[in-house]
């Protein structure tokens, strides 16, 4: 998924409004207190298996060893289709979407058809009000289903979602997100704030999939930082965030996440992230599977923590906060490092550095502006700065192309509002002025983007440049 899109896509909750005040400050050393007791559940598991973890405590956990869902830890939350992401799927109660089956938690999305149309039913279940908890070790075995348009979610709401206010300023913790149409690749990501605020990383394998086999998920959720891993690998970690209600100041930090939050695992069909199955979606095989969800707590948190000082980026001599805004240096555009060269939603091509120009060459323009993309990002943006975004462009034939500043960890509100231009078959110069009106940034992102314009054609850019202008 372009991370571009997820502000929307991930969980838009329909939250109970309104929001209550802060927490009182917690003292430097607080022994953590849940409104779960804390449940000796290892002596339930096999004695072959040995589910401790140093410096933590097993506060609880399900194993899945019975015939049937334990519901003194979950419940079953039904929603009607299009309950959120405009998501097809019913959630249900039934037992035919949600079992127990050779020690494993199954949920299953099913196709039907009602009044002479597709009909999809699935399941969720939640934690909430049985086994909620403030801080700790979440690790969860699952393994994904295949399929475009399913979509396997681990993640974690607060018990109160009105506490701080509705979603997403109440916080989000997602734990682990797969798409079936690219089962390779698993997300963590956590929502935050107002504006949307979030951040995301990936994890990807080579070989095999998130599908082939069970793996395990887990997230690290201390007062001043979070870390998430993937069997064990830690790829994510994040330590600074915010919530506010608009037009007011920000909460005292850590707020949202110094509240109870519960765990979910749900199975969701379609929707704007993931798209609608299709004819390739094997329905036989829609199972996401959950071997275990184990729930570690240490002894105490320092509670006493301070929100990290942003570090902002200084431009280079001429003043441009772009890296190799000129191409001169040839360099990785899949390394996540200063250029980025991304495809998504059917777009396909190539681009490479060479003679101080970037080439795009678009072999699919695909579904969406973002399906060609070249970006980079970490450029600060200052509340009340004037900034410019100007650079030199060609083509192979006459076609459009979008360019903008954009904020992927800000819920992608546009600094330089997406714009749409005409690139000839002749270099031109372009230049866009634009005021920072938002909350600083550190994490401006500079775009072009080169899908769903009805053009295949060649790009050429280089002498990109963003400034500051007074």
């Amino acid at each position: 998924m372009n991370n571009k899109k997820i502000t929307s896509l991930i969980c838009a909750l329909s939250m109970t409004a309104g929001f209550a005040g802060c927490a009182e400050k917690k003292t430097e050393e607080t022994e953590i207190q849940n409104t779960t007791e804390a449940v000796t559940t290892a002596e339930e598991t096999t004695e072959a298996e040995d589910i401790s973890l140093a410096g933590y405590n097993l506060l609880w956990n399900d194993e899945f060893n019975g015939s049937e869902m334990d519901e003194t830890i979950w419940n079953y939350e039904p929603h009607e289709p299009g309950w959120t992401n405009n998501e097809l799927q019913e959630y249900t109660t039934s037992t035919d979407n949600v079992f127990v089956k050779d020690g494993k938690l199954v949920i299953k999305a099913i196709k039907t058809t009602e009044d002479g149309k597709d009909y999809y039913t699935s399941g969720k279940v939640t934690t909430q009000n049985k086994k909620d908890f403030m801080y700790g070790k979440v690790v969860v075995s699952a393994k994904a289903p295949e399929g475009q348009g399913l979509w396997p979610a681990i993640w974690m709401m607060p018990t109160d979602e009105s506490y701080y206010g509705q979603w997403p300023k109440c916080g989000e913790i997602d734990i682990m997100e797969v798409l079936g149409n690219n089962v390779s690749k698993a997300y963590g990501t956590l929502h935050y704030g107002e504006p949307h605020g979030e951040q995301q990383s990936t994890y990807e394998l080579t070989g095999n999939t998130f599908a082939d086999s069970f793996h395990e998920y887990s997230v690290e959720w201390e007062p001043g930082e979070f870390r998430w891993y993937i069997d064990g690998n830690l790829y994510h970690t994040v330590n600074d965030w915010f919530t506010a209600v608009e037009g007011e100041d920000e909460k005292p930090y850590p707020a949202p996440f110094d509240q109870t939050f519960f765990v979910q695992l749900n199975l969701a069909v379609g929707g704007n992230w993931p798209g609608d199955p299709d004819e390739t979606t094997d329905f036989d095989n829609a199972e996401f599977e959950v071997d275990y969800v184990r729930v570690y707590q240490k002894d105490s948190y320092d509670t006493n923590v301070e929100k990290p000082a942003k570090k902002y980026k200084d431009p280079d001599e001429t003043g441009n906060y772009l890296n190799n805004g000129d191409f001169s240096a040839d360099e990785d555009l899949s390394d996540n490092e200063d250029w980025t060269f991304y495809l998504a939603n059917g777009g396909a091509g190539t681009a490479s550095i060479h003679d101080g120009i970037l080439e795009v060459q678009t072999e699919t323009e695909g579904t969406e502006d973002y399906s060609v993309q070249v970006f980079q990002p970490n450029i600060p943006m200052i509340k009340g700065h004037k900034y410019k975004m100007s650079f030199d462009a060609y083509a192979s034939e006459d076609r459009a192309i979008v360019v903008a500043v954009t904020a992927p960890t800000a819920g992608w509100i546009r600094y330089l509002s997406d714009t749409e231009l005409d690139i000839t078959t002749e270099q031109q110069n372009y230049s866009f002025e634009f005021e920072m009106t938002e909350k600083d940034d550190n994490n401006g992102r500079a775009e072009f983007n080169l899908g769903h314009r009805g053009s295949t054609a060649t790009v050429y850019i280089t002498n990109v440049r963003v400034e500051e202008i007074q």
